[in-house]
């Protein structure tokens, strides 16, 4: 692979019905990434492929373009019912799933296949009638796949072509069974057509393309590096109270429009977020326990520039493609190494740059030689200096709002207190105060007797 993003091989090259090809002229874009220059001319020939490529080079664009040309150049198998999907797109997570249902609206415009999208926690009956009234297309999360598949709601006798896209995630989240379970129900793998995309193709996902494809040619786009060639990476050696100040400081003197803070957990995506809405920077925060609609609406504002930061937990380091993401901040380092590439991976998509800031703490600073010796460099350092710090007020922490974690928590006895909002930490018995003294049976004691001997 050559340092540009695109090769010199045309989409138009490829013979693609015409109705596909318009598609292709409404984004815009002429030429191939090397992911897709290498995968389509196998795929276009109906034989499966199992795909690795870096994040953000393409890869969804290679199995839509692949299932549209097959879908339109062979017809639906004869006698297929109304609830049986033509093509089923599996994607570990929410996000992904609807960001592949956006691209697949785009190139699928003008090909009249409907598209059916399904995922958790949101919108039950919505999609449930969507499939019961049938779709083409169906691309969804395995756990919502799997509940309406058990339900007949449809089955997959019809499907023509299956796609898994970030099969390794797919085993990091435990759905590889589920994963198992829709194949063993869809047509053998030799009268369908099987592709499988994915950042790292192990030994274990290799396995599963063997197992459940039809002799899949196995395509790896190669770097010599593992992260984006157009990230800068930076990282700051800093104490743990100073890492507020410095996320501040950075923000206020840098031409952050479009940023993304990923802190570890969900404590800390609060925090965060406090110290940025306090200090005059819009944040929002998006992680497991935000409600898909909201989280939804969340997404569409940061992609339209309405909100400069987004503060994420490691729910949003894949499946998100956000165009012109300027930075993305480590805030704390992840414990695992290939989550820091997947993390970065956010910004310098479809070849333009971005930086990746990252903060060496005191509590998360263990983590960053497994990170250097899986990505094959050394990050380069800066030093933490005084006009980089940003002189917080402790009391501008803005404390979030979470009447919905609030009514979980005191659901049931009715009688426990809401949760604190002051900053003052919660009294105890080693404080002085003095808690209640249970009663404690009194044991008799043994009676004595004489030792004899």
């Amino acid at each position: 692979m050559t340092d540009k993003h695109l090769t010199d091989i045309r989409f138009d090259s490829f013979g693609l019905c015409k109705e596909l090809a318009q598609g292709i002229e409404d984004t815009g874009f002429s030429f191939c990434t090397p992911i897709q220059a290498e995968t389509l001319p196998i795929a276009l020939k109906g034989q499966d492929v199992a795909g690795q490529a870096q994040t953000g080079t393409g890869k969804t664009a290679a199995f839509l373009l692949a299932t549209y040309q097959h879908l339109l150049t062979n017809p639906a198998p004869e006698g297929r019912k109304q609830n049986q999907p033509r093509a089923l797109i599996v994607a570990p997570t929410r996000e992904l799933a609807v960001q592949i249902h956006k691209d697949a609206e785009v190139l699928g415009k003008h090909t009249g296949l409907t598209l059916g999208l399904v995922f958790g926690g949101t919108g039950y009956e919505q999609q449930r009638k969507q499939l019961e009234d049938g779709v083409d297309i169906l691309i969804g999360t395995p756990g919502r796949l799997i509940d309406y598949l058990k339900q007949n709601i449809y089955n997959l006798k019809a499907t023509q072509v299956v796609v898994m896209d970030e099969a390794d995630r797919m085993f990091d989240l435990g759905f590889i069974k589920d994963i198992r379970f829709m194949l063993r129900r869809c047509p053998p793998p030799q009268e369908r057509l099987g592709l499988l995309f994915s950042a790292t193709l192990s030994f274990r996902v290799l396995e599963l393309a063997y197992e459940h494809m039809n002799n899949p040619t196995t395509v790896k786009i190669e770097t010599d590096k593992v992260t984006a060639d157009k990230v800068k990476q930076t990282c700051y050696m800093t104490a743990n109270d100073e890492k507020i100040s410095l996320l501040l400081g950075l923000l206020k003197n840098m031409d952050a429009h479009r940023t993304i803070v990923f802190v570890n957990t969900k404590r800390g995506a609060d925090l965060v977020w406090g110290y940025l809405e306090g200090n005059g920077i819009g944040a929002a925060v998006i992680s497991g326990d935000v409600p898909q609609k909201k989280r939804m609406s969340l997404l569409s504002d940061f992609q339209e520039g309405r909100l400069p930061v987004l503060v994420a937990t490691d729910v949003a380091a894949r499946g998100l493609h956000i165009p012109d993401v300027s930075h993305v901040f480590n805030f704390d380092l992840p414990d695992d190494a290939e989550d820091y590439v997947h993390r970065i991976g956010r910004t310098a998509r479809a070849g333009a740059s971005g930086d990746a800031i990252s903060f060496a703490c005191e509590t998360h600073a263990f983590s960053l030689p497994d990170i250097e010796a899986y990505i094959g460099h050394r990050i380069p350092m800066e030093p933490v200096t005084t006009e980089l710090l940003f002189k917080v007020d402790p009391k501008s922490r803005i404390i979030p709002d979470r009447p919905e974690r609030d009514k979980r928590r005191n659901s049931g006895s009715g009688k426990r207190p809401a949760r604190r909002t002051d900053a003052a930490p919660a009294k105890s018995q080693a404080a002085g105060t003095e808690a209640p003294k249970k009663k404690r049976r009194r044991r008799r004691k043994p009676k004595q007797t004489s030792n004899t001997e």
